[in-house]
């Protein structure tokens, strides 16, 4: 029910930016949403979309784990909610994790063994089990883990869920460009402008970081595509497998490159090459895509959540889990702007650099 009557603007249309946006508004505020580009423009679009804070967890990341898991843990919920605005958005519900060599092997052993530690066991995969499970991947693949509460989802599927959840729930979009937030006439501001924060707010520690995908369609006697998340080490590079309804999405390689999304050629070649070793099918399939992003980072790999003044709050920096943090970040927001933030929250002081 709604209980505010302030002006709200939020200024960023992706993932975070329409999670926000839509749960600002069922909470009462009168919601302005700021977004020059079409979705296809924005680094949701091009994401990969799993939710994976075990499988992607990495010693010395322990605050980064604790906070993916509390927003996983809201992800069944959240899903639900918007299907009735888009159905099937949740694609796989495990990932397994595989290895080329010995060397990768002992890298999934290491992370297996620190989620251990850190209270939160996985399953460990024999090579029987691992072939029963995904028939079709390169037998002599070493098995790491598996990790049944993670969950993939159709990331274009979610943004036309939450573009629709918003529209239905009364917030105004504005297709413009916005350079200078303390000229909004709204009484709060959110930024959630992904890897362009740091152009809207002075001394945001948020940088553009690329990413290539690939979507592949699957042809008429081609293999079927696993039915779990597949993140593999090959040799040292990581290459993970998403399934979608009639193909694969494959990705994602990462570097710093300012601000410029031109796919690469070695890229591409790589993205195959490592897909390939894991899934050898994937070489009867077709392109549907070469894409690249630009994820938000910071220098810790946490996201800026919170207040920076009375008036402006960011949720921007989330890297590599803008979609699997988008529930959490959009309770977060809500609950800050009500002058109650989450504990959850804690360590995503936006101030935590100065």
């Amino acid at each position: 029910m709604k209980d505010k009557s302030g002006t709200l603007a939020i200024v960023g249309g992706g993932v975070i930016g329409l999670a926000v946006a839509w749960r600002a508004s069922i909470a009462g505020w009168r919601v302005t949403l700021y977004e020059p580009c079409q979705a296809e423009q924005s680094a949701s679009w091009v994401a990969g979309g799993m939710l994976a804070p075990l499988s992607e967890g990495w010693p010395g990341e322990e605050r980064l784990l604790e906070l993916g898991l509390a927003s996983l843990a809201r992800w069944d919920d959240f899903a639900a909610e918007l299907d009735a605005f888009a159905a099937g958005i949740v694609t796989s519900r495990s990932t397994v994790t595989v290895a080329v060599d010995e060397a990768d092997a002992r890298d999934l052993s290491r992370i297996r063994d620190w989620l251990a530690d850190q209270g939160h066991p996985v399953g460990a995969l024999s090579r029987a089990e691992l072939r029963d499970a995904e028939p079709e991947l390169t037998r002599a693949l070493r098995p790491g883990f598996s990790a049944d509460a993670e969950r993939a989802v159709d990331n274009r599927r979610l943004l036309k869920a939450l573009t629709a959840a918003c529209h239905a729930s009364g917030v105004q979009r504005i297709a413009e460009r916005v350079t200078d937030i303390d000229v909004l006439p709204h009484e709060q501001v959110v930024v959630a402008a992904g890897a362009w924060t740091g152009k809207l707010v002075k001394g945001a520690p948020v940088r553009p970081v690329k990413g290539e995908v690939l979507r592949l369609h699957r042809r008429n006697g081609a293999p079927a595509p696993p039915t779990r998340t597949v993140r593999a080490w090959v040799h040292g590079r990581h290459v993970y497998l998403v399934p979608r309804a009639h193909g694969l999405v494959i990705g994602a390689t990462q570097y710093e490159a300012g601000f410029e999304t031109q796919v690469t050629a070695g890229g591409v070649r790589d993205l195959l090459a490592d897909a390939e070793a894991i899934f050898p099918g994937i070489s009867e399939y077709g392109f549907a895509e070469c894409i690249a992003g630009l994820r938000p980072a910071t220098p810790d790999n946490m996201p800026l959540l919170g207040r920076i003044d009375e008036r402006v709050t960011l949720a921007a920096g989330h890297g590599r889990g803008g979609i699997l943090l988008a529930p959490l970040t959009a309770d977060a927001v809500v609950a800050e702007l009500s002058g109650a933030p989450l504990d959850e929250t804690k360590h995503t002081n936006p101030r935590r650099f100065s």
